[in-house]
């Protein structure tokens, strides 16, 4: 029971952190990076399709994305996609090539960006104790119900509280790596 138990805790922990990490990749810097797109969604023949499946996805310089849609009736619809996505950018069509300028971040957008990444990074810390406590919970009724010992369960929660530590550890590493790069001009 304990091992089981411990195991798909430490997975659901990993699971909060990836989720993390996925969320800070959202969250745009002054550089461009081809992931920046990942969650456009662009309606294809009727239905939500990401982008990087209807268009190559490419860095063009430091500051610019290029699209480049495999069909030529994809470019509206492309540009429209990134245009009304909730990243603020402004595309701009070229051919058969829609170039998507980053711009500048202001310091006060700095500090706006730097809040909604403590906020994300604050979620999965209460995920991740979240879980620490349906664990523990898990294993007093463990005890109540005679099926581990009153040393087995102190035991297995300190096992626990290293998990919880380690996964919020790694959750502050990420928020740390995100500030700075935040905070680079």
């Amino acid at each position: 029971m304990i091992p089981e138990l411990k195991k798909n805790t430490e997975q659901k922990m990993q699971k909060s952190v990836e989720a993390l990490k996925s969320a800070l990749g959202k969250v745009r810097t002054g550089r461009a990076h081809a992931g920046l797109l990942d969650h456009v969604m662009v309606d294809y023949y009727g239905n939500p399709t990401p982008i990087n499946q209807v268009a190559n996805v490419t860095l063009i310089d430091a500051r610019t994305i290029g699209v480049q849609p495999w069909e030529k009736p994809m470019i509206a619809k492309v540009e429209k996609a990134i245009r009304d996505s909730d990243l603020g950018l402004n595309p701009a069509t070229m051919g058969d090539i829609v170039r998507v300028p980053m711009p500048m971040l202001t310091e006060e957008r700095r500090r706006d960006m730097i809040k909604i990444v403590r906020q994300e990074a604050e979620d999965a810390r209460v995920a991740v104790r979240n879980l620490r406590r349906d664990a523990n919970n898990g294993l007093k009724e463990g005890v109540k119900a005679k099926e581990i010992s009153e040393d087995e369960e102190r035991r297995a929660q300190d096992e626990v509280q290293k998990l919880t530590d380690k996964y919020i550890a790694e959750a502050d590493k990420l928020l740390a790596q995100k500030e700075q790069e935040l905070m680079q001009i």
